[in-house]
């Protein structure tokens, strides 16, 4: 490259910090010298360099969601082995990601016995809705209502309820898990029920809700948390055998096949055994 066209390339990338257009000054020219080679035009060059932008703001976007949702662990659909789960309907998960869901702001709630993969489909699931740009946060049941319980004893629950509303999906974790106090279940129910039809809500639980009195004492309110939750839901029982169960047991396993086998030691030797015996001569047995 001579030394004006390198000069105008600086010239370009410096525009294009100021205009915030990474991809731009990065691409711009392997772009133009493939342009060329090409014979192409000035609007198909433009084309493909602002197409470039594109591509990576949505991709440092996706991945800021990403960030911004705090999962405790990166897990997507595409690595959950629905072989392994057949009880799990594998078409109704996948037609769930494309995000009709949360379009229409209607829960998802996934029941089961601990291992049974609840928390890897209710992180896939929202990864899936961060790739579609949504703000998505990650909590657990316990976390979510110590969040409120203090915002209430520092007189910002209405802060902290309006932060949360501006979340388009919640993936609550471990709900039912733990016994509520009266005032964080009525935090909770709040938060649950201000989102009614309005966003969407993803709840992990392995406690049936007839069971969930035990949780939540004041029945009344049970019943109006359970109400809030489960109209309009998509309720996926994922079973009671445990994935997480089965994969441990066959890694260890397939361990143990793979060590080799000791050696068993020979049998000990009769007394005797591997002494030369002397044979006599035959004078010395016809002496004999």
């Amino acid at each position: 490259m001579s030394a004006p066209a390198e000069l105008r390339l600086a010239v370009l990338r410096q525009q294009c910090t100021q205009l915030h257009l990474p991809a731009v000054a990065a691409q711009c020219a392997r772009l133009a010298a493939e342009a060329a080679t090409a014979a192409q035009d000035h609007l198909t060059y433009l084309e493909a360099l602002l197409g470039a932008e594109v591509e990576e703001r949505t991709r440092r976007l996706i991945d800021r969601r990403i960030q911004e949702a705090h999962f405790p662990v990166l897990k997507t659909l595409e690595e959950f082995a629905f072989a392994e789960a057949p009880t799990i309907p594998a078409a109704t998960v996948r037609t769930l990601a494309e995000g009709t869901y949360l379009t229409a702001a209607e829960p998802v709630l996934f029941l089961g016995e601990p291992g049974t993969g609840k928390t890897h489909l209710a992180i896939g699931l929202a990864v899936a809705a961060c790739r579609q740009r949504r703000r998505v946060r990650f909590t657990t049941a316990a976390a979510l209502v110590n969040d409120l319980v203090e915002a209430q004893h520092q007189h910002q629950v209405s802060r902290v309820l309006n932060r949360w509303a501006r979340v388009e999906l919640i993936v609550i974790d471990e709900l039912a898990y733990v016994a509520v106090a009266d005032l964080g279940a009525e935090l909770l129910f709040q938060l649950i029920a201000e989102r009614a039809e309005k966003a969407a809500v993803i709840a992990t639980t392995n406690l049936p809700f007839s069971e969930w009195t035990s949780v939540f004492p004041n029945a009344r309110l049970c019943k109006a948390l359970l109400d809030r939750l489960t109209d309009r839901a998509h309720i996926i029982d994922t079973g009671t055998e445990s994935y997480r169960f089965r994969r441990s047991l066959e890694q260890r396993q397939g361990k143990s096949r793979s060590k080799p086998r000791a050696r068993e030691s020979p049998p000990p030797s009769p007394p005797g055994a591997g002494k030369a015996i002397a044979i006599p001569s035959h004078r010395e047995a016809r002496e004999v």
